[in-house]
């Protein structure tokens, strides 16, 4: 019999996204128990969404992304537990096909799969280009089509390894966090097909919240010192920072990760963006319309 799956829906104040996320879990083509638990972050649980297959309720650790994403970890009891954002939506197959690959990896905790960013009615697909992600090559680079919208995971391992990390500053990159330390047990099982659309841009809950972004980069080096170690990954991170600290106006702190993101990798791509901020030619915010234009981010 298919192990039975429960799908948890962070949501936080995006009622009509929200719904569009939920329909399309409950209507993957799927043998065996499937269920979904509505995690309201911060806002009043809307209970006309329970149903049969759907549990409605609040947030009641840790309040933001990785707290809701644990509230509805621990409300299930399911045999494996998914992730959808409330802005996201699974396509027709995705379940199916990431519980057989799981299947096929019994020491693996996790399994991916590729997505469509779609920014502004443009869809763009990405993928990782394996069916097997490493610690390694998580260090070496974030790989966008890691997201957490596609995870699935063995529950029981997944509370074993800690959940969902709550003390990274405003969630951010938690799903990046959590795919770390999944590949520290087992590769990450990839599946390289585009089964979830994630809407991307400036609508996000989280977009434009550099000064968390800048300290949630600052939690990734400490916690995981070995990213100064490689330097295509030490010139990414250090990037991001010259770019965020850039955009929120802190010029000094931007030309200094400049110059250490420039040491580790003179060819690092975010520098020049970082540095043109900081000289007020353009801003973040264009910069990164820019970008998403393209599929692309910092």
């Amino acid at each position: 019999m298919p192990p039975s799956v429960g799908v948890v829906l962070p949501t936080h104040n995006r009622p009509e996204l929200l719904r569009r996320a939920l329909e399309s879990v409950l209507a993957q083509d799927y043998e065996g128990e499937l269920r979904a638990v509505v995690v309201f972050d911060r806002a009043e649980p809307d209970m006309s969404l329970a149903g049969d297959r759907v549990e409605v309720i609040a947030n009641t650790r840790e309040p933001g992304l990785a707290g809701a994403r644990n509230s509805g970890i621990l409300a299930l009891d399911t045999d494996l537990v998914a992730f959808c954002d409330d802005d996201d939506q699974w396509l027709p197959g995705k379940l199916a096909a990431q519980v057989k690959a799981l299947e096929g990896e019994p020491g693996a905790v996790l399994c991916s799969a590729g997505i469509v960013v779609d920014f502004d009615g443009r869809e763009l697909p990405r993928l990782a280009g394996t069916d097997r992600v490493t610690y390694d090559a998580l260090i070496r680079d974030r790989m966008m089509s890691v997201h957490s919208s596609t995870y699935v995971a063995r529950r029981e391992p997944l509370i074993e390894i800690g959940m969902v990390d709550e003390t990274i500053p405003g969630s951010q990159g938690e799903d990046w966090d959590l795919a770390l330390r999944a590949a520290r047990r087992h590769p990450v099982v990839n599946v390289d097909e585009p089964y979830v659309r994630v809407l991307w841009g400036l609508t996000s809950y989280y977009a434009q919240a550099w000064e968390t972004k800048v300290a949630a980069l600052e939690w990734f080096l400490e916690h995981y010192p070995e990213i100064g170690d490689v330097p295509g990954a030490a010139g990414r991170v250090y990037g991001q920072l010259a770019f965020g600290c850039a955009t929120v106006g802190r010029r000094r702190d931007a030309l200094r990760w400049s110059a250490r993101a420039l040491r580790a990798n003179p060819a690092e791509r975010r520098v020049p963006f970082a540095l043109a901020v900081a000289s007020g030619a353009v801003s973040g915010k264009r910069v990164l319309l820019a970008l998403h234009t393209r599929g692309r981010g910092i």
